[in-house]
């Protein structure tokens, strides 16, 4: 019996390499090849999750009984191809709720975004964030194309589980902290990265680019928890609630995001800072509290363990 993880990117990989360690067999699907040394022994299959036929075959051959849904195109990627990502991101994760049904498996587990409540910021409380939060459906609607396709797969996500009793479990993951190359197609991955690697040359950070600024304070995770939150959603006996919050609880403003990378580099300088009007990643909305993460504690069994500060740590070794 084998869990499937589509997309061997930074979260695929250590979710694959967690449940490797437990004993677990598991097969990573991704549309290009990585190197061996980045699987750690784990099998590849090249199949594009927009391939139904290709993605239920290998679901029928390798007899999975769960999967673990983190194939995506990122802001980045979707600004440069609108239409790939919705592909990719809609049209795939329909793919796998479909074959998730007629193959009758037993849990599949959603990697969504803290982004879906992005755009209902200006409106909700000072008060941690709930899963079920409430929003406007037209004037709070989506505001990117990424936000717009994550919105649609949690509700295709309860949709199957409702209409079909599907075992399916979202999560939303806070912004997703990682470190180079790989993780700079992402923004707080990009701006973690220019500034870790700013800290070891010795030169000024430049975050010039105002993607990369928010006023306020934002959320954040590191991806070996997000890997950690899906293998606990694979393992729970009862996700009643479906839809789940994975963050660690605690926000950052920008000044008090770049001091904890200075603890680990004490001669980090800033280029001059302009900090926009708006939230994170260029949202017009300031985050008015963090979320709300005790559904994921509750049923999942899951918490957060790595803090910001050992997050930086963490991958600037990796560097």
């Amino acid at each position: 019996m084998t869990v499937l993880i589509t997309g061997a990117g930074m979260i695929g990989r250590l979710s694959a390499a967690q449940l490797r360690a437990q004993g677990e067999d598991v097969m990573l699907v991704d549309v290009s090849p990585r190197p061996p040394e980045e699987l750690d022994g784990v099998s590849l299959e090249l199949c594009d999750v927009t391939d139904f036929a290709r993605l239920d075959d290998l679901v029928a051959r390798h007899q999975v009984t769960s999967i673990v849904h983190t194939a995506a195109l990122l802001s980045t990627a979707i600004r440069r191809d609108p239409l790939a990502g919705i592909r990719v991101n809609t049209i795939g994760t329909a793919n796998v709720l479909e074959i998730a049904r007629r193959r009758g498996l037993a849990r599949v587990v959603i990697a969504s975004s803290t982004t879906v409540m992005y755009s209902a910021f200006g409106s909700l409380p000072a008060a941690p964030i709930p899963e079920d939060f409430p929003y406007r459906i037209v004037s709070e609607r989506p505001a990117s194309i990424y936000a717009v396709t994550k919105v649609a797969s949690e509700h295709l996500a309860l949709a199957y589980a409702s209409l079909y009793d599907l075992g399916v479990v979202v999560l939303r993951y806070g912004a997703v902290l990682g470190a180079g190359a790989e993780a700079a197609t992402s923004v707080p991955g990009k701006l973690l990265s220019c500034l870790l690697e700013a800290g070891r040359s010795g030169s000024a950070a430049r975050l010039d680019d105002p993607i990369l600024l928010w006023n306020g304070h934002e959320e954040f995770i590191d991806a070996r928890d997000c890997a950690a939150a899906n293998v606990a959603a694979l393992r729970a006996p009862a996700p009643t609630q479906r839809v789940y919050n994975i963050a660690t609880g605690q926000w950052f403003s920008l000044d008090e995001f770049i001091e904890v990378v200075r603890q680990r580099y004490p001669s980090l300088s800033i280029s001059e800072l302009r900090l926009p009007a708006g939230g994170f990643a260029a949202f017009p909305h300031v985050r008015p509290a963090p979320s709300d993460v005790s559904a994921a504690r509750r049923e999942l069994g899951f918490s957060a363990t790595h803090s910001l500060a050992d997050t930086v740590a963490h991958f600037a070794e990796s560097l």
